[in-house]
């Protein structure tokens, strides 16, 4: 979502990205902001009652990083009503776990 602007609520990352052949950088972002957010939710029938628009991560910036080919810099804004309040562990392994893991 290059257009989003990050909220002082928001909670920032940056991740280093290397698109698949044929994926656009902006692509590989978003796929990055979705796996570590909404992305891999489970459908389930309250989803009726949940806005994911509410609590997805978005890629709001990428650049190149100097020097690299097809190397990136994934910058990703999550909103901070996506995590348990006081839950530094909650935040760790929804940002590193699912990206990571």
């Amino acid at each position: 979502t290059p257009e989003y602007e990050t909220k002082d609520t928001d909670i920032l990352a940056a991740f280093r990205v290397t698109p698949q052949p044929g994926v656009p950088p902006e692509e590989a972002g978003a796929a990055v902001a979705a796996e570590s957010s909404t992305g891999t939710w489970t459908t389930v029938w309250t989803d009726g009652l949940t806005s994911l628009d509410r609590y997805k991560g978005r890629c709001y910036h990428i650049e190149p990083v100097a020097g690299e080919e097809n190397q990136y810099i994934a910058y990703v804004a999550y909103p901070l009503d996506l995590f348990e309040e006081g839950s530094v562990t909650n935040m760790f392994t929804s940002i590193v776990g699912n990206v990571f893991g």
